[in-house]
Order: C-alpha cells, then structure tokens, then sequence
C-alpha cells in the first residue's frame, strides 16, 4: 500500500503516477506537487527524463530539472519490457491519477489502454496530452509544443509583420497543454467526489490548449473574413497598447481604456488629445493609431524608464518596465509576494526558483522535497506496494529498475 506523503496540503492523499517526460505532463504533475499531491515520476533506467540534460547544467543535471521536478519521487523503470509494464499497472491500480504524455498508441501497445487501466482500477483519472490528441486525421504525427504553437494559430501572430514568426521564448505550447490538463484532472477529481461513478480519460493536445487562448481570431475571420496578422508589439484593435523606447531601455504603456487614455495624455502633455472627442473611444483611437504611438513614443524617447514609470504610475496609467531575470530577483515585489523561494538541491548547493502559484490562503502550497536523482525512490516504492528485497534485486540486476 502507497503510504500517504502529503500532510496538511490541500491535496493531501492524492496518489498521482507520471509516465510523461521531458515538459508537459511533468509540468503538470509539478503543480499538482506543489500543493501536496504524492507524485511518483517514472523514468526509465540510465538515462532519466531528457529535461534532466536541457539547457544550463550544474553539477551534472539542469537546473530547470530543479524546478520541475521538486516535490516528486523517482522511480527508475523500464516501461518497455513486460515486468516493468507490469509494476506500472501495479502502481497505478493504487494511484488516483496517471499522467503521461507519450505519443498515441504507447500505452496501448504496453496493454495498458484506457479501458484496461479503468477497469483495474475505476476512479483512475487518466491525463494524455499529445501534440493532436488521440482521435482525429492527425492523431499519430509526432508533435512538439512548437507545432501546437503554429497549429494553433499563436506563431503567425508573434513577432514583426512581414518577418520571420518568432516563439515567445519559453515553451508555452507545452505549459498551456500542462494547465489544461491540470484543470481537467481537478474537474475530474471534483465530479468523482461529488458525483460517484467511474473515473475518465482527459484527453488534450498540445495545439488545442493554445488554440483555447487566442481570444477572437477565429470569430474575427468568421464574421468579416479578417486573417490576424503578426503585429509586433502593439494590440491590434486596442489602443494605445505597444511597447516604447526609453533613454536607457523600453516600457509597456496600456492606456486603452477610455479615462486612462485621457489622464496618459495629459501626463505626456498632450491635453489636444486628451481632449479630442474623436479619441474618446477605442474605435477612434484606433483609427489614429499611429498618430498616438508616435507622441507617447517621442514622450518617452526623452527620459529614463524610472522617470517614466513614476510620472505614469502618478497618473494612474498601467505601465511597466520590459523585466530582465536579474530584475525579476532583485524586485521587492516578486520578493514580498514569496515568489522568489530559496531551494536546496540533493547535491547541496542553493539556488532561487519561482514561487508558487495560485496562492490559496488556508492551504498554500509548499516545496516539501527537492528534485529527485534518479532512481532516489526506487526501492521505497517498491517496497510500499509489496516487492520484497530480493524482488527488488531480481528486478536490479536484470536492468529492469534502477
């Protein structure tokens, strides 16, 4: 029997298998850790998840790998021989939740299909995320979160118009693909409790989840024929939104709405235009557009970002410095709000890592343990659901469990 980890959490005794790898299953499994979910992570021997090896390393292993896997226990198991096939099923017979984002057909071809899972174990709450889903034409192409980004229309609209699409800089067709499957775990978990009856399979593709965030482009080209178009910067349709130049760096100034428009106007000393009852609405400022761009950018061309911002916040008008990591760490805010945590790694050096988020007032989240190394828990697994210490050896010497 699983024992349970996770005391005083707003998840407590939440059991949750992760088959996936790499960024969007564990991201969710990462959350569902941060507020108290027992997540095992299986990897399989030697090599470990791939993330483990991505972008700067310390000591040997990433430190993105730090933040994406604390709160979570290793598990060295190699899911394509039938023994360990075999424990997984084992595993997840006790689990309330399986993540697992492999390509469609993967769980199938190690028998461990939907309804196989759900009749071994009924509540199972069964999360797949894959680039298309597993039904449709697309189903078994390959697909990263940078095609879900492209599919799902968010790559046409980023960058300069006319110029190369451009990412965003982070993976965010994976970590949407994550918050989705997220919600969907929760809502799942919800109506088990509330309603009985069986658990269910939530199925999200990575180009859907963004999709689901690109707000009207698909009303827009329904009702008026209009295709969106990279726009750089600025919010097209909504103005004045865009990014300006500073002496010393640049800032985000949003002062579409109607009152905020005004008061930003007369804070660049522009009361002409603060004045113009053409300008009064979001329509007429976007007819104009580039007239107004051009005097909040000649404004701002002048001064100093500091300067800035403190003659925007005196007039209630949202702005914002373009932040660097460095200015996210020194921040007083970002510190204030403890979204900057201090975590000590298994290899016993420091590092600083992102907070948590949503902040829940009765039972906030918490790093209870660091990133794992592989294989960490393998043995204490094990034995929680019954192997005894010759099985565990058997299963160590034939490469199966690390």
């Amino acid at each position: 029997m699983l024992p349970n980890l996770a005391q005083g959490s707003v998840l407590q005794g939440l059991r949750v298998v992760e088959m996936g790898q790499l960024i969007a299953g564990p991201f969710c499994g990462k959350t569902l850790g941060d507020f108290g979910a027992d997540i095992i992570k299986i990897e399989p021997p030697e090599t470990g998840d791939p993330l483990r090896n991505w972008r700067m390393m310390k000591d040997g292993t990433s430190v993105w790998w730090q933040v994406q896997s604390r709160n979570k226990r290793s598990l060295a198991l190699d899911l394509r021989e039938p023994e360990g096939q075999a424990i997984a099923r084992q595993l997840i017979a006790e689990a309330d939740v399986l993540i697992e984002n492999f390509r469609p057909g993967t769980l199938e071809g190690w028998d461990m299909a939907p309804e196989q899972l759900l009749e071994l174990n009924p509540k199972l709450v069964m999360l797949r995320i894959s680039g298309y889903g597993q039904t449709g034409p697309y189903r078994d192409l390959p697909g990263f979160g940078v095609i879900g980004e492209s599919m799902g229309g968010l790559r046409q609209l980023t960058g300069e118009p006319g110029r190369v699409p451009v990412r965003c800089g982070v993976s965010i067709g994976d970590t949407l693909a994550a918050l989705h499957g997220t919600i969907g775990v929760l809502l799942a978990l919800y109506h088990h409790k509330v309603n009985g009856g069986p658990g269910q399979v939530i199925d999200v593709a990575l180009s859907e989840a963004v999709f689901n965030c690109m707000e009207s482009l698909v009303p827009e080209y329904s009702v008026f024929g209009a295709v969106r178009e990279a726009a750089g910067s600025a919010l097209p349709g909504i103005a004045p939104s865009n990014a300006y130049p500073c002496t010393d760096g640049w800032v985000l100034v949003a002062g579409n709405g109607d009152s905020i428009f005004k008061r930003l106007m007369q804070a660049i000393e522009r009361d002409d235009l603060a004045q113009d009852p053409a300008l009064g609405n979001n329509s007429g400022r976007v007819a104009r557009v580039a007239e107004i761009d051009a005097a909040i950018g000649q404004w701002t061309a002048a001064r100093g970002v500091a300067d800035v911002l403190q003659t925007l916040s005196a007039a209630r008008v949202p702005a914002g410095k373009v932040y660097t990591a460095k200015d996210i760490v020194e921040d007083p805010h970002y510190q204030t709000r403890g979204m900057l945590l201090e975590q000590t790694t298994r290899d016993g050096y420091t590092l600083t890592v992102p907070g948590i988020v949503p902040k829940l007032s009765a039972t906030p989240g918490s790093i209870r343990s660091s990133a794992p190394h592989l294989g960490d828990d393998t043995e204490q697994v094990l034995r929680d659901i019954g192997l005894s210490e010759e099985q565990v050896a058997a299963l160590k010497a034939k490469g199966i469990v690390q």
